[in-house]
């Protein structure tokens, strides 16, 4: 790749005539993946856009650009995008964000000269670039004045309206309210955050901005003086003053989620009829779990190890709140997932998103110690990696299989008189390990002869399993104990 170090000029000259051609294509390429994908499905069109992004990307940097680079980028995106070409999957897509970012870096960026380069730019464009927009306008107009005073509160409003879409899309009083704040209806505030997403995605790839191997290297070097001054940046976004803000706003909007979490799953609150509560759980769990961990992002962000925020007597205090706050939150999605399994029985991937939600609080308790004992980011990763290994332990030692079989057919419709019918097939799924629970339910009416099928090709593969020591397993065994104990008659016994 060193043939592509030829001289190219500087992607940054000019920028200021260029930006209303930038911002013109930005927003024309935000408008072209609204038509391809909002409320679609996605197949050819991912390809589609990603050839148009390249297309825009180019003409944006027009004047950094030679045509023996553009040549090779555009060769590296056809390789790419062949594959999505065949069939988009998880697989593909990632060929494609490879591709764009390798051929937008050879499209753009002077130093481009090893294929590492091209991991660089991954983490530039899809990481860090996202968050660009807003200040490099800000930077390109030289609204120097506004610059303050937008530092302070771009972080508080926009964090809060994804914690407010995010309560929305999980509480159906508070979307109500919000529906109810907007009667013409005439704002889609799924759209909305979508074209905001999608402007923010763009941006990076019009406006490219490299920093050069030499700069990056003299910054590796430079001194750091014992007392020298601290660094300061109209448009740090996570000064002390735009997070006491964010504090406070998100506090009072996790308040409000909380009471009515507390009115309505903890106390006897009545729904409106037109929801109920197995619906209203099983709908708000999920964005909630998100909400906490964007919680716990933000958390980590403002209170970085020696950053502005971390020795205030008043920002503390507000974060210890918050994070109580998404702690009592974790715990009404458990309530809520709770309530839905009480109703529509236990699954494999419902009891993964217990242990996940239970995680998750752990690690906001975490991060309270972090901060409170001072400790570090490594730290943090320590204790929340050692939390993790601690849990998949145990739940390699707990019989899941078995539990949940056990609990579908106690709770089932046909033993307990109330929830959904009791689902044969999946007990079978659960393998041998759900024989004891098949035993029992066979003595359900209506049910043994749904299950004698399901019964004898269990008991054919746990026969398998026992005939060579080689696939021999201590819970295959004692499962083999109950059923010598249990020969071929049901039993009541679990």
């Amino acid at each position: 790749m060193t043939s592509l170090a030829s001289p190219l000029p500087d992607v940054h000259a000019d920028t200021r005539n260029l930006l209303p051609v930038k911002l013109a294509i930005t927003l024309g390429l935000t408008a072209l993946a609204d038509w391809l994908f909002y409320d679609e499905r996605i197949g050819i069109s991912m390809t589609l856009f990603a050839i148009a992004l390249f297309a825009g990307s180019w003409l944006g940097n027009l004047v950094g650009l030679n045509w023996r680079r553009t040549a090779t980028a555009a060769l590296v995106l056809f390789v790419g995008l062949v594959p999505a070409v065949e069939e988009l999957n998880g697989l593909t897509f990632l060929f494609i964000v490879a591709a764009l970012a390798y051929g937008i870096s050879i499209l753009t960026n002077p130093d481009f000269s090893r294929l590492t380069d091209g991991l660089r730019t991954v983490r530039d464009l899809f990481l860090i670039g996202p968050f660009r927009l807003v200040a490099d306008v800000i930077r390109l107009f030289s609204l120097n004045d506004l610059t303050a005073g937008f530092a302070k509160w771009f972080v508080p409003v926009a964090f809060g309206l994804i914690f407010l879409l995010l309560f929305a899309s999980a509480n159906p009083l508070i979307e109500k309210w919000i529906r109810e704040l907007n009667p013409a209806d005439h704002i889609n505030l799924a759209r909305t955050l979508f074209w905001a997403f999608m402007l923010s995605m763009v941006w990076p790839f019009i406006h490219v901005r490299w920093r050069r191997r030499k700069e990056r290297a003299a910054a590796a070097v430079e001194p750091v003086t014992e007392h020298a001054e601290p660094r300061t940046d109209a448009l740090d976004l996570f000064g002390a003053d735009a997070i006491l803000r964010s504090l406070i706003l998100f506090n009072l909007l996790f308040a409000v989620q909380t009471v009515l979490d507390a009115a309505y799953l903890w106390g006897d609150a009545r729904l409106p009829p037109e929801f109920t509560y197995a619906s209203y759980a099983h709908r708000g769990a999920y964005p909630l779990i998100v909400t906490a961990l964007l919680a716990a992002g933000f958390v980590l962000a403002a209170m970085r190890p020696g950053g502005p925020a971390g020795k205030s007597p008043v920002i503390r205090p507000l974060v210890y709140l918050w994070v109580a706050q998404n702690v009592m939150m974790v715990a009404s999605c458990i309530q809520r997932l709770h309530l839905y399994v009480e109703t529509y029985l236990l699954t494999t991937m419902r009891v993964a998103a217990f242990v996940w939600m239970l995680l998750v609080a752990v690690g906001l308790v975490l991060i309270v110690t972090r901060i409170i004992l001072e400790q570090s980011n490594g730290w943090l990763i320590r204790m929340n990696l050692i939390s993790l290994a601690a849990t998949l332990y145990v739940c390699a030692l707990v019989n899941l299989p078995a539990i949940i079989a056990d609990y579908n057919v106690t709770h089932s419709k046909e033993a307990s008189g109330k929830g959904v019918n009791l689902d044969t097939n999946y007990l079978y799924e659960l393998g041998p390990q759900a024989l004891p629970a098949l035993n029992r339910a066979a003595t359900l009416p209506g049910l043994e002869a749904r299950l004698t099928c399901n019964r004898n090709r269990l008991l054919s593969v746990q026969a398998a399993d026992m005939a060579s020591w080689r696939s021999w397993g201590f819970r295959s065994w004692r499962l083999q104990r109950w059923l010598d104990s249990h020969p071929d008659k049901p039993s009541s016994a679990g």
